[in-house]
């Protein structure tokens, strides 16, 4: 018999402001200045709220902190295409769309402080804690996809990831779940170059993520992830098709992580000056305020009056932080097991005791 052909396809890259500023008017999303300027804000917010995290940090007030700056655009870009309800399944990178979505930052900053109360989240948002063990949130956000598919419900599920996600089973797995049972998810690669210290060309012969879910029969696209507006537009067609058909999607933002990957990292003993350099000319912010200058929609004092209103927040965010009770030590064993078992029942009397005794 002869060979056929049995699959052939492509995927798009989207990209609409380039880093000098320059856009192509016909790409442009359909959005009032109001929104056009609250992406600038999200963005600076997580810039700034960000960078407080990282002097806390070295302060000894919080402990390890995974710095988002450079991923700014992603998640603003995301963050304004999402409904109240919609669920989200973050990494332990998504702090800015968590901020987006409505969870406080003094939640966020005691997450990192080592407090699980920080992921008590309020009724309406739909949000679990972010996952350290890499790639497993996938999985749970196709589970929820599926749940909501199978419920006929509107909501979506988003399930979040870097490139280095990508590389373990729970991602293949996800994807191929989600791909049978028509998970009403989006899977969000924020592809930001490095797993760790690992380069994404050390990860994978592909010249991108997006290209895999085509393997599944699952629709994607790629994007400059450093484009708020490629990112919003891109976010918007693919949320748009998985409420309106129940079909997963998946979007590959190709940024960069420019810090470390953690305060406990060192991310020059594995980069070179000329690379930082080469990303630091095509930093997300930057790239967007010369867009809303050339629009008119931002100038000096605007920024300025924006730059001190986020201050003040985030000082006053700090400060509830910081004034927050101790924690409970029996809160240690009281959320493990429904019935706590008698060796956990002996360590919570001895805690008890402890605190009766110590203060």
């Amino acid at each position: 018999m002869a060979r056929s052909k049995i699959f052939e396809g492509f995927v798009e890259r989207l990209e609409i402001v380039d880093y000098e500023g320059r856009y192509d008017e016909k790409e442009i999303p359909k959005l009032s200045e109001d929104s056009l300027f609250k992406l600038y804000e999200l963005m600076l917010k997580m810039r700034m709220f960000d960078q407080k995290a990282l002097n806390l940090q070295r302060q000894g007030r919080i402990s390890t902190y995974g710095s988002l700056k450079g991923q700014e655009a992603c998640q603003s870009g995301l963050a304004l295409n999402l409904k109240k309800g919609d669920f989200l399944a973050p990494s332990f990178r998504e702090h800015g769309i968590m901020m987006a979505i409505g969870i406080p930052l003094h939640n966020i900053y005691a997450s990192w402080k080592g407090d699980e109360r920080g992921n008590l989240f309020s009724e309406g948002i739909n949000c679990l804690p972010p996952s350290i063990p890499v790639g497993s949130q996938l999985l749970h956000a196709t589970g929820i996809g599926m749940a909501l598919k199978f419920k006929n419900k509107d909501e979506i599920a988003v399930g979040f990831g870097g490139d280095g996600a990508t590389s373990e089973g729970d991602f293949h797995e996800a994807l191929n779940f989600a791909s049978v049972f028509g998970a009403r998810t989006l899977f969000f690669i924020q592809n930001n170059q490095y797993a760790i210290s690992l380069p994404f060309a050390k990860q994978t012969n592909a010249r991108s993520i997006a290209q895999k879910a085509l393997s599944y029969e699952m629709k994607s696209i790629q994007v400059d992830g450093n484009d708020v507006l490629a990112v919003y537009k891109a976010s918007k067609e693919a949320i748009d098709y998985i409420r309106k058909e129940s079909k997963p999607y998946l979007i590959e933002c190709v940024t960069y992580r420019m810090e470390n990957h953690t305060t406990s990292d060192d991310h020059t003993k594995y980069r070179s000056k000329e690379e930082i350099e080469f990303w630091l000319k095509r930093d997300p912010i930057e790239r967007y305020k010369k867009f809303l200058t050339s629009k008119g929609i931002l100038n000096e004092a605007k920024e300025k009056s924006l730059t001190s209103e986020i201050q003040k927040w985030i000082e006053e965010e700090v400060e509830i932080l910081e004034n927050m009770p101790k924690p409970k030590p029996t809160d240690i064993v009281d959320y493990v097991y429904s019935d706590l078992p008698w060796y956990l029942k002996e360590e919570r009397e001895f805690l008890e005791k402890e605190e009766k005794n110590n203060g």
